[in-house]
């Protein structure tokens, strides 16, 4: 007897064994589901979407529409018109060019004497020439590709990335160079 007891206790404890299993599992399949990607709780979008809805929110909430990106095409012919003037005119100094933010990089000739500054947010890659950092006060420029700061009159490396956070600071030719910077630049800057 003891036989059938040890037999039937275990037919029980297997079969409820199963059904609670089944039961864990079916409420774990149901909880995956709704994080899918493409499903109506995530669904996927493309990247001129959310580029969209990135201008969108820059504007302060106006609904961006294609005249955007046909103003910015049509501003960067004006853009390499104006920074050619600036970088082939006869003295360059005062000469202010202050574009929109748009992603075209823009290259900027700087002649000895000359110092280009940035506008709040413009990043500089020196391509050709010795430069130094120009800043009014203690701070200077961030060289992104190293992950230091360059605070004023330090060298500038060729092809690393230089952000200016704030008006006023910039690059220019280091003293005793009588060839000029090649630059490439986004953002807003000044050739004095």
């Amino acid at each position: 007897m003891k036989s059938r007891y040890k037999v039937s206790l275990a037919a029980v404890l297997l079969g409820g064994g199963i059904v609670a299993g089944s039961l864990m599992n079916n409420s774990v399949n149901g909880a995956s589901s709704s994080g899918q990607p493409g499903t109506a709780d995530d669904p996927v979008v493309t990247k001129s979407y959310v580029d969209q809805k990135i201008a969108q929110a820059i504007k302060g909430g106006a609904p961006a529409s294609n005249t955007s990106s046909k103003t910015t095409s049509s501003t960067t012919p004006t853009t390499n018109a104006t920074s050619n003037t600036t970088a082939s005119g006869a003295s360059g100094a005062g000469k202010t060019y202050t574009p929109e933010q748009t992603e075209a990089l823009k290259v900027v000739d700087v002649k000895p004497g000359q110092k280009l500054i940035a506008k709040a947010g413009s990043e500089f890659i020196l391509r050709n020439g010795y430069a130094v950092v120009y800043s009014m006060d203690a701070s200077g420029a961030i060289d992104i590709t190293s992950g230091t700061e360059i605070v004023h009159n330090q060298t500038v490396e060729k092809n690393h990335l230089l952000s200016f956070p704030r008006e006023g600071r910039g690059i220019q030719v280091k003293e005793g160079q009588k060839f000029g910077l090649v630059v490439m630049v986004r953002g807003g800057y000044t050739v004095q």
